[in-house]
C-alpha cells in the first residue's frame, strides 16, 4: 500500500460499501420493474416455470411496492397456489383469511376458501407419515375438523364453485378420520375398563358421524359396554340397531391388545 494512500476509518469504509450496494440494489430493482403489470408478469412466468419460491418473493413484492393495484388484487390469489406449493401452509391459511377479510363479495373468493381448507387438509399428514403409514385414527384430528370446516363453509356458501365437488369428497374423508379417531379412543377407554366414558365416545361418533364405516364398530363397542355395565335392556336395544344397519357382522374383534 503506498504511503500516500488516504486513511479510511473502517467504520467508514463500511458504510461506503453498504451504501453503494443498497443504491445499487434499488437501481437495479427500478429498471427491472417499472410497473405493477410488468412484476405481475414475471411473477406468473415464475408460476409456469414452478419456480415457486421466485414466484412468492415477486407476489410479495408486488403486494408490497403496488398494494392497491388490480394486479395486486389477482396477486393475492396466485399467492395463495404460490405458497401451497412451496411448502408453506401457515402462509396459506393466513393470506386465505386476509383475502376472505378484504374482498367478501370477490368472484373468486371461493378459490380462497378451497385453498385454505387444502393447507388445513395437508397439514393432517406429513411427508414421513405418508411414508411410513403411520395409522392416523390414533392422532388428535385438530387440523381435520379445522380442514372439515373450512370445506363446509365454501360447500355452503358457493354450494355451484367448481371446488366444491372436491371439497365434498375431501369431507367425506375428513368425517370418516374423525370418527375413527373417536372410535380408538373408545376402544381405548374400554379395554381399561372405563365404560361410560367409552360410550360417550361411541354415543359422539354415532351421533356426529351417521354413515362413516366406524360407526358400526361404535355400535358393537356400545352394545359391549352396555353389557359390562349390566344395561342389558340398552345392551339389546343396541344390537338391534347394530342388526338392522349392519347385518354382516365383523369378524374384528372389539378389544386391542
Amino acid at each position: 500500500m503506498s504511503k500516500f494512500a488516504p486513511f479510511i476509518p473502517q467504520s467508514l469504509a463500511a458504510l461506503c460499501v453498504a451504501t453503494l450496494i443498497l443504491t445499487g440494489c434499488s437501481s437495479l430493482r427500478s429498471t427491472k420493474v417499472t410497473d405493477a403489470d410488468q412484476l405481475y408478469d414475471k411473477a406468473k412466468q415464475d408460476l409456469n416455470n414452478r419456480d415457486f419460491a421466485f414466484a412468492v418473493k415477486n407476489l410479495e413484492l408486488l403486494e408490497a411496492r403496488f398494494p392497491f393495484s388490480n394486479a395486486t388484487r389477482q396477486a393475492q390469489l396466485d399467492m395463495l397456489y404460490a405458497y401451497y406449493e412451496n411448502g408453506d401452509k401457515e402462509s396459506v391459511i393466513d393470506q386465505a383469511d386476509q383475502f376472505i377479510r378484504e374482498n367478501p363479495t370477490h368472484p373468486r373468493v371461493d378459490y380462497a376458501y378451497y385453498m385454505k381448507g387444502l393447507a388445513n387438509f395437508d397439514r393432517d399428514r406429513n411427508f414421513m407419515e405418508r411414508w411410513f403409514q403411520i395409522d392416523l385414527s390414533k392422532r388428535p384430528p385438530e387440523t381435520s375438523r379445522t380442514s372439515f370446516q373450512d370445506f363446509q363453509s365454501l360447500v355452503q356458501r358457493f354450494p355451484n364453485s367448481q371446488y366444491a365437488a372436491d371439497a365434498r369428497q375431501r369431507m367425506i374423508f375428513l368425517r370418516n378420520r374423525l370418527a375413527n379417531y373417536e372410535v380408538y379412543v373408545a376402544r381405548y377407554y374400554y379395554n381399561r375398563g372405563a365404560y361410560v366414558a367409552a360410550l360417550n365416545r361411541t354415543k359422539y361418533a354415532i351421533e356426529n358421524y351417521d354413515g362413516a364405516p366406524a360407526t358400526q364398530t361404535a355400535l358393537q363397542l356400545s352394545r359391549d359396554a352396555y353389557t359390562k355395565l349390566g344395561l342389558l335392556d340398552l345392551a339389546e336395544k343396541t344390537a338391534k340397531v347394530l342388526a338392522s344397519n349392519f347385518p354382516e357382522p365383523t369378524t374384528t374383534p372389539t378389544a386391542i391388545h
